[in-house]
């Protein structure tokens, strides 16, 4: 049996993301029920989003063999697609629950950035999303040459991100 790591570090990604906007929302009087019930619209939704999103800029490889097009567990996610379907279904949400979209959009996002943060690992153990050729001591050896392990700036850039937007939002709120 193969374990995919990549999998397993979305899920805890998606754990964390969430764990993070259950505690933020309570600063902005959102009670956890809310995102209890957002996370099963928006998971199922995020992850169809990815995947059309990924198919979309694919479709040449995707014309030629469309019995292709669910084997997920070939890869093929790409997060542009599932933030466009995840804020599309916080719109209709936040409205058929009457919850303010800005305020809740401003606890998710910072959940989100938090989670993309940790996704981006996944990258690292696909050896993927990297970067230039380069002499860094930093560098990770990745198809015959050590590269920029540009998964690992973004993550870093991801997690300042986080941190401020965090604390300034508990402050404000």
């Amino acid at each position: 049996m193969s374990v995919y790591w990549y999998g397993i570090i979305i899920a805890l990604a998606i754990a964390v993301g969430y764990f993070v906007a259950r505690r933020l929302g309570k600063h902005f009087g959102l009670e956890g029920w809310v995102f209890d019930e957002f996370m099963l619209w928006v998971i199922p939704a995020a992850f169809i989003g990815a995947r059309l999103w990924y198919v979309i800029f694919n479709l040449n490889y995707y014309s030629l063999y469309p019995g292709k097009i669910f084997a997920v567990w070939e890869g093929g996610l790409a997060i542009h697609g599932g933030i466009f379907a995840g804020v599309a279904v916080a719109l209709i949400w936040t409205r058929v629950k009457k919850i303010k979209f800005l305020r809740f959009a401003d606890v998710m996002s910072v959940a989100l950035i938090l989670g993309q943060a940790i996704g981006r690992w996944a990258n690292y153990v696909n050896q993927e999303a990297y970067g230039k050729p380069t002499d860094l001591p930093w560098a990770m050896y990745i198809a015959g040459e050590y590269r920029h392990p540009t998964f690992l700036y973004e993550s870093i850039w991801n997690l300042f991100l986080f941190f401020g937007l965090y604390h300034y939002l508990s402050q404000r709120s």
